[in-house]
């Protein structure tokens, strides 16, 4: 047997990251739905018909996937999901970068047109991609500290070699 006690505390750091970063981007949005819609608007992606239904559902989603990530429960389908988030902000950011707009993500409220050289796309994926990275970490490992789903060996810190 192998003693590897910083894993769980790795995981237990990596869930609380991203599920506070998915609450509170969710939080934010849904105060404020009109500017939710406005910037899944912006990224001229989506078919006007559900451009209203995603940015109204989008933020609960995220609160979600936050709040099953904070309790540490469903934790592996919870960062699958967020991961899944990832990967869609990132390839939509990216998207918008690639056709010339000028947006603001939209991802901490805010969202719509911005003033050219005032956006921060690359700033944006490389957050987006480190919060993906933490995604498939608890993909690996989704036993951590503090959560509600447990494994004898995170209280011990003793796993199998």
């Amino acid at each position: 047997m192998i003693r590897r006690a910083w894993l769980p505390r790795v995981s237990t750091a990596a869930r609380l990251t991203l599920g506070a970063v998915m609450l509170v981007a969710g939080a934010i949005e849904v105060a404020d739905p009109a500017m939710a819609v406005q910037a899944v608007r912006a990224y001229e992606l989506l078919p006007q018909a559900l451009v209203t239904p995603v940015g109204w559902g989008l933020p609960f989603l995220e609160m979600a996937i936050g709040l099953l990530l904070i309790a540490g429960f469903g934790t592996r389908p919870a960062g699958v999901a967020a991961g899944v988030f990832m990967v869609v902000f990132i390839a939509a950011v990216s998207s918008a970068w690639a056709r010339g707009l000028s947006i603001d993500c939209g991802c901490f409220g805010g969202g719509g047109t911005v003033a050219a050289g005032r956006t921060e796309y690359l700033q944006e994926v490389l957050r987006d991609t480190g919060l993906l990275v933490l995604a498939g970490w608890l993909f690996a490992r989704p036993f951590s500290k503090f959560a509600l789903e447990s494994n004898p060996h995170v209280s011990t810190g003793v796993t199998a070699s």
